[in-house]
């Protein structure tokens, strides 16, 4: 059969860097941290205190008060990038076949924060076991796609994807391939997270997968670095709507760019770690190339996974130039996990959103914190990491990478639209 074509058509976010889309992106391009001491709980009793936390972040901006209070802040994120994007995208919600429409978010995690105290209320009171009605839909993952369902009445496929930090990258491609396959004409897709919590902070840092910088946060995460020590956490939502080709031109839809193809791959390594010499990362990458009929010279930008960990990094970059060959020297190589930190099961949604403004706007967002002289040995420094400052340039398509534990990786490309 004939596969449709999948444009976007709305873009949301809610991230360290800012309330919206445009706000995250402006940001990105100045090269903003959104690191800093973690002020949501004391973490001073941790080896790594700081995080990048979403900032005045207000529920009742995008949600009922009321209803508010039913969902774990995962959920809220999920539910103002939806928004945002649901508005972005200029959708009349009175006139469109809502049977066709779907949401599909990827989430990591879910509920922890809600699971901590409704953990810690119970073991204070176990005599009498008392928990909230709401526990469990606070905490399950899927309840963020279920709960953006029912405010807007979609009908369509509506579920969640778990692949650790490539569940949304897993979501979008979901939501691609049902979108091409005719099984829906919008799907609102994205991800959602919410860790940055003493169970979560604890859990990364006895892993000791986190940076412990503690006293300059803001130049903690350094992707590719030879002084990187840990990626740092971060949490937030974004979301794009995905929209049959034909379907948004009917409808005089604003057109970002082209969502072209999808790859999915696994390790089979280590529950932690990245294969040493990026195996998975190579299939994925070759395998979204082939899906999207394209050639390694036809991607100007890789957003990379590029956490800011000793071993990933290095993976990474042997995978991208043992797959572009010379074309590595060529394209920009970035990674916006250098200003936004680790948004884990949301990472994916951020960074596609990052490659469709790039798309858009012909501009690299910068990997902040590298200084001269700090450099791997292992990494190959005639690659173009984008260090420090955004470049213009003329970016025809994007790629971007996303490996989860478990070995899940997952990518995603974009392109210009061209009728």
């Amino acid at each position: 059969m004939e596969l449709k074509r999948v444009v976007v058509t709305g873009l949301g976010a809610v991230t360290p860097l800012g309330l919206s889309a445009e706000e995250t992106w402006k940001n990105m391009l100045a090269g903003v941290s959104g690191a800093d001491t973690i002020k949501q709980f004391d973490a001073s009793r941790y080896k790594t205190n700081f995080a990048c936390e979403v900032k005045d972040f207000d529920a009742s901006k995008w949600i009922d008060r009321k209803e508010a209070r039913k969902m774990d802040k995962f959920c809220q994120f999920a539910m103002a990038a939806a928004a945002m994007a649901i508005e972005d995208s200029q959708m009349n919600l009175d006139t469109i076949d809502k049977n066709r429409i779907g949401v599909i978010y990827g989430v990591g995690i879910g509920g922890l924060k809600t699971m901590q105290e409704e953990l810690e209320y119970f073991s204070e009171h176990k005599d009498t076991p008392k928990f909230g009605p709401f526990f469990i839909p606070k905490m399950i993952g899927d309840i963020a796609p279920g709960q953006i369902s029912i405010r807007y009445g979609f009908h369509g496929p509506n579920y969640a994807t778990t692949s650790a930090c490539a569940s949304s990258s897993n979501a979008l491609a979901d939501a691609f391939n049902l979108i091409r396959l005719g099984k829906a004409n919008v799907i609102v897709s994205g991800g959602a997270e919410a860790v940055i919590t003493d169970p979560g902070l604890g859990g990364f840092t006895s892993m000791h997968a986190l940076s412990t910088r503690n006293d300059e946060p803001q130049k903690a995460s350094r992707p590719f670095s030879a002084s990187r020590d840990g990626f740092v956490m971060g949490e937030g939502s974004a979301c794009l709507i995905l929209e049959e080709l034909e379907h948004a031109k009917a409808r005089g839809a604003k057109i970002y760019c082209e969502m072209v193809g999808a790859g999915m791959s696994a390790d089979a390594y280590h529950i932690t770690a990245s294969h040493p010499e990026g195996l998975g990362a190579k299939i994925v990458m070759s395998e979204a190339l082939a899906d999207a009929e394209m050639k390694p010279e036809d991607i100007d930008y890789i957003n990379v996974h590029g956490t800011s960990t000793p071993v990933g990094d290095i993976s990474e970059a042997k995978a991208i130039k043992d797959l572009f060959g010379d074309w590595a020297y060529k394209l920009n190589i970035s990674s916006t996990k250098s200003m936004t930190g680790h948004l884990l099961g949301a990472a994916g949604a951020i960074e596609a959103m990052v490659c469709v403004k790039s798309v858009e706007e012909d501009i690299i967002p910068p990997t902040i914190n590298h200084e001269d002289g700090d450099e791997d040995p292992e990494i190959d420094y005639k690659m173009n990491f984008t260090f420090n400052k955004a470049q213009k340039r003329e970016v025809r398509a994007a790629l971007s990478n996303t490996f989860g534990f478990g070995g899940h990786n997952a990518c995603v490309i974009f392109k210009k639209y061209v009728e």
